[in-house]
């Protein structure tokens, strides 16, 4: 495993001793925000993990090797570097193999983790069911791990251009717990509310991290997602948002862009028409997910 897998010295270390440890995916940084916020928000992020009692873990894929904690250096080249292909589960075996850059996705990020020993993992919103997936079987990866892999994921729900009522039927057929931190409706990632409810709604990091390793602890494999709402302060009129995610999933249907193109594309889309307005949305809800994932890994150190 050491051919592939590298893991900085102060995370190697928080891992022996037991301390909290934060996973990170690097895909937001590469392929979800435009340079310099891309990079002003990742080590903001990480600035925000040490500060709520844990060890951040930004993972990405530099030179074929999976790197589980990028110096400052390496960050700015993720950010910057024109080279940084989108790496899911399905793209690992090549990438390491042929030695590329790769930014991690919600789902490589949590094998890279689970590789490593992280338990809790921070993102945006995770992926799940396109709209029209009944007839383009479009369904991220993202789900699938979380039906195996054992890490759980704090994130604002799903990101609302996926269809969410077929999400949520995907992870109930493959058994993943979705709750609710302080909500019983899961958040839709720019609005606080889908409209759907979550299967437990939880109030203390301590009550997750206990269900955490009651799960674990009972080998049912496979991770659980913490559905953390955006911040009041800083959530989309859902109006403005339905319209936006409408006219830019019309503009992909024309243009014929499918496949892993689709979120970015559409990501961007929404930013210009919201005028910028969804990209520091954005920012603050991850802001947001930092700071109660962080919570969630000293809770299950503690246990």
């Amino acid at each position: 495993m050491e051919k592939y897998l590298e893991i900085k010295s102060e995370i190697k270390k928080a891992l022996a001793d037991k301390k909290p440890v934060v996973a990170l995916e690097s895909t937001i940084i590469s392929h979800g925000m435009p340079y310099p916020q891309n990079i002003e928000t990742a080590k903001k992020v990480e600035a925000l993990i040490r500060e709520n009692g844990a060890v951040p873990a930004t993972i990405g894929i530099l030179q074929g090797k999976m790197k589980v904690g990028l110096t400052e250096e390496e960050l700015n080249y993720m950010g910057k570097g024109e080279d940084i292909l989108k790496v899911s589960r399905r793209d690992l075996p090549f990438v390491l193999a042929k030695e590329l850059n790769g930014a991690t996705t919600v789902a490589s990020t949590m094998i890279i983790a689970a590789l490593a020993g992280i338990k809790v993992f921070v993102t945006g919103g995770i992926g799940g069911v396109h709209r029209g997936a009944q007839e383009t079987f479009d369904i991220s990866a993202d789900l699938m791990e979380l039906a195996h892999t054992d890490v759980a994921v704090v994130c604002a729900g799903a990101k609302s251009i996926l269809d969410i009522g077929l999400t949520l039927e995907y992870l109930e057929t493959h058994g993943v717990p979705v709750v609710g931190f302080q909500t019983a409706d899961f958040p839709a990632f720019f609005t606080r509310k889908s409209g759907y409810p979550v299967d437990y709604r939880v109030d203390t990091v301590e009550e997750v991290a206990a269900a955490m390793k009651a799960k674990w602890n009972l080998n049912l494999h496979g991770g659980m997602i913490i559905g953390n709402p955006i911040p009041l302060e800083h959530e989309m009129n859902r109006q403005l948002i339905d319209q936006a995610i409408a006219d830019a999933l019309k503009e992909a249907n024309e243009q014929g862009i499918k496949g892993k193109q689709i979120t970015p594309f559409l990501l961007s889309k929404i930013k210009g028409i919201t005028e910028g307005k969804s990209l520091q949305s954005n920012i603050e809800l991850v802001y947001n997910n930092a700071r109660v994932g962080a919570q969630i890994a000293a809770a299950y150190a503690r246990l």
